[in-house]
């Protein structure tokens, strides 16, 4: 088993598997008699990274940054408004539907609550079975192997493929979501918030199943998440994301230990201590979350910063490298740069 240096020299050598550049996804909002646009949702505001084969890259931030709606422009189940998305260096942002299907089996995803993901009508077998009719020409004992296959690989038992979800516990749910996923051999996948609605202990198991699962397949993982334990434990590299923008992106121990951004510093210091003896400062945000269909000029956290200044409402910063693959988007930078 390769130890963990080695495994970052081996990303460092891949090349990127995805690459999204300037992605912007914005959602009209229609008003009056007529239905006309008079405003937009910036759900995505313009955001640029790339993804390494076989890393994981965690999504942060709060409820309403973009998380979501970002993940699934990339695997275009929402179309972009601006932008490029590769995968394997090629430009799938305009493809129509029927040049993506082939493309579609190397591209999954896991969502949130698996019981509403799931077709509670169908079986087990069904359900892991479907993507397999639709993107593969085994026939009915070969699926049926791979069935029995899958349900192994995530820790279930074959004779459960007669089954249906709400026989099922959440977490069991959740193993089947992922077997699902990985039906059709993909090489990446988003989990979408896959662990949020389960119990912790329940939410340790499907983080070492995915993380299993990885080593095993050779996956690329975008792991989405508003809960900063959760994507420590899983990721290879952090992005932070605020009201549509990416401000800060850095390899995990970078962001833990040594977060640039003012609102990652917010956010690592909301993280509960077990240490009570450890004296700790806890940054409070004042204010709520701006509107995307109205955020502040220049910087989007400006109205909540305790550390903006004039520049910060006129001018947008933009992601600024500070080594190691350090990347921070902040005006209290840019004289360091």
């Amino acid at each position: 088993m390769a130890t963990v240096e080695e495994k970052k020299m081996t990303q460092t050598e891949q090349e990127s598997i995805v690459k999204v550049e300037n992605l912007k996804k914005y959602f009209p909002i229609k008003g009056g008699i007529l239905k006309r646009t008079i405003g937009h949702v910036k759900a995505v505001d313009g955001v640029t990274f790339d993804i390494k084969q076989g890393e994981t890259l965690g999504i942060v931030g709060e409820s309403g940054s973009g998380k979501s709606t970002l993940g699934r422009v990339i695997l275009k189940l929402l179309d972009s408004t601006e932008g490029n998305i590769f995968f394997e260096d090629q430009d799938i942002t305009k493809l129509n539907n029927k040049k993506m299907r082939p493309i579609r089996r190397d591209m999954q995803i896991v969502f949130q609550d698996p019981f509403a993901s799931l077709n509670t009508k169908m079986s087990i077998e069904q359900l892991i079975e479907e993507p397999l009719l639709i993107q593969t020409d085994l026939s009915k004992d070969e699926r049926k192997e791979k069935v029995n296959s899958l349900l192994k690989v995530v820790g279930l038992r074959p004779s459960d493929r007669l089954k249906y979800p709400h026989e099922f516990s959440g977490g069991q749910r959740q193993r089947i979501s992922i077997a699902r996923a990985l039906a059709i051999n993909p090489k990446f996948v988003i989990a979408d918030e896959a662990v949020s609605a389960l119990d912790v202990s329940i939410q340790a198991q499907v983080l070492n199943l995915m993380a299993d699962l990885q080593e095993e397949f050779g996956l690329t993982y975008l792991f989405i998440s508003h809960d900063l334990s959760v994507v420590k434990h899983i990721s290879d590299r952090v992005g932070v994301m605020y009201l549509g923008r990416l401000v800060e992106i850095a390899p995990k121990k970078a962001i833990y230990e040594e977060p640039l951004h003012p609102y990652t510093q917010a956010l690592l210091s909301s993280i509960p201590d077990t240490d009570v003896d450890r004296e700790r400062e806890v940054i409070k945000l004042e204010g709520d979350l701006p509107s995307p269909s109205n955020p502040p000029s220049g910087c989007a956290f400006r109205t909540r910063c305790p550390m903006a200044h004039e520049r910060c409402a006129v001018e947008r910063p933009e992601l600024i490298h500070k080594g190691d693959g350090h990347y921070v988007a902040c005006h209290l930078y840019d004289d360091e740069a």
